[in-house]
């Protein structure tokens, strides 16, 4: 004589089935998603970000201080809409590097061209 089947876990509703919720899709790893990766290669940077950045630093020399810093503007939109996607970029360090320095030789420029007139 065979023993019947075991029988299913029992629930406060008969009635309603278990269902276990969804698992999160698997995401693909990318060499960007590493940190290390990312501080020693402009892996996963917003392109914008890298030229604000360097703009930045030459801003020093007061010319690209303009550009600069449209440059930064340009890629902090840049990343902050690419945060939603499945490829977010990064480099928002660069950019607001490009940003801050952009404001400053602008504002050399300005007042070096007041005192001018």
């Amino acid at each position: 004589m065979e023993s019947p089947p075991p029988l299913p876990p029992r629930s406060e509703d008969p009635y309603v089935a278990q269902v276990s919720p969804p698992s999160p899709p698997a995401r693909e790893h990318r060499i960007g998603d590493d940190l290390g990766v990312r501080v020693l290669l402009p892996v996963g940077r917003s392109g914008w970000a890298i030229a604000a950045g360097y703009f930045g630093l030459f801003s020093l020399v007061v010319l690209p201080a303009p550009i600069a810093l449209i440059l930064s503007i340009i890629a902090i939109r840049d990343i902050k809409k690419s945060k939603n996607t499945d490829k977010p970029k990064y480099g928002m360090g660069r950019a607001v590097f490009g940003l801050v320095m952009g404001i400053l030789g602008t504002i050399i420029i300005l007042i070096g061209l007041s005192n001018m007139s």
